[in-house]
């Protein structure tokens, strides 16, 4: 089997089946349904909300993971709350959480931060209540500290992705899916949402950025090692520039990984079965042998 070939089966073991796309759709819909029947009189599966998130970008991966619903609540429910005393942002997921309630009554719920979460048994549905501003940004919940609102802009983290991907030929997403598997194989402590600015911001500089899967080795590996170098640093959100601390607890399963992945495309030229063992001590099974 060829590198080539290696990582395309790779990544079609990372696709969600079409079960459990159809089980997503179910999942999500019914719950926007719901928010929508009681906000705006509409069952509408879809209107007044969005997709964020992983399914939102195309990002996701097997086994799979929440997904995240961006819902946006009418302008009297802000003014509304903003005639209240104490917490405003926790109040407000509660109420959320209550209407979600109502529906689904035998899920057990809970509402946090900037989330209200239904944990289905397939997937978890993570709702972020959210008012639209004439910038086209969101204000989102931020129940810590006393509670406040904070700017989100997801059109601004879809056209970053966007023009990263564009710009590698489909690269870019492929390189974030592989990422998260590993995230996930190695209980690696780095928000998926981190995991995809670092890797379009390396994969933007790569020198064989645009090129085929033959590539995918090394394409691994050196983010591996730009990665290690991005300890202790920041990541910037598209377009509200939130600065977020990368900390330093996931850089040893960074560095086991770069060392696993040199070892790897060493060997690829010689044995590609004993390469396939170093590449499923990061991916795990997805990455055949």
């Amino acid at each position: 089997m060829t590198v080539g070939e290696k990582f395309s089966t790779f990544l079609g073991n990372l696709a969600l089946t079409s079960t459990q796309r159809d089980d997503g759709v179910t999942k999500h819909t019914g719950v926007r349904s719901c928010l929508n029947g009681h906000y705006y009189g509409t069952s509408s599966g879809y209107s007044n909300s969005i997709l964020v998130g992983s399914l939102g970008k195309d990002t996701q991966i097997r086994p799979p993971r929440d997904i995240d619903v961006l819902f946006e609540l009418p302008a009297s429910v802000y003014e509304r709350y903003q005639q209240r005393p104490g917490n405003k942002q926790s109040q407000l997921l509660q109420e959320v959480k209550g209407v979600l309630g109502a529906t689904y009554p035998s899920t057990t719920m809970r509402a946090d931060g900037q989330v209200v979460v239904v944990p289905f048994a397939s997937y978890a549905v993570e709702v972020v209540p959210a008012f639209k501003l004439t910038s086209g940004q969101y204000w989102i919940c931020d129940t810590s500290n006393g509670g406040r609102y904070k700017p989100t802009a997801p059109e601004a983290e879809v056209a970053h992705l966007r023009q990263s991907d564009g710009g590698t030929k489909g690269n870019t997403r492929d390189l974030i899916r592989m990422s998260k598997c590993w995230q996930g194989h190695c209980s690696v402590p780095l928000k998926s949402f981190w995991i995809e600015l670092i890797a379009i911001d390396f994969i933007n500089t790569w020198a064989h950025k645009g090129n085929s899967t033959v590539y995918y080795d090394w394409m691994v590996r050196d983010l591996f090692g730009y990665l290690k170098g991005r300890a202790r640093g920041y990541v910037f959100a598209p377009g509200t520039a939130e600065m977020m601390y990368l900390g330093d607890v996931w850089l040893s399963r960074a560095e086991t990984a770069h060392g696993r992945a040199e070892k790897a495309c060493k060997l690829e030229a010689s044995s590609d079965a004993d390469a396939g063992i170093e590449w499923q001590k990061i991916f795990g099974t997805y990455i055949p042998l």
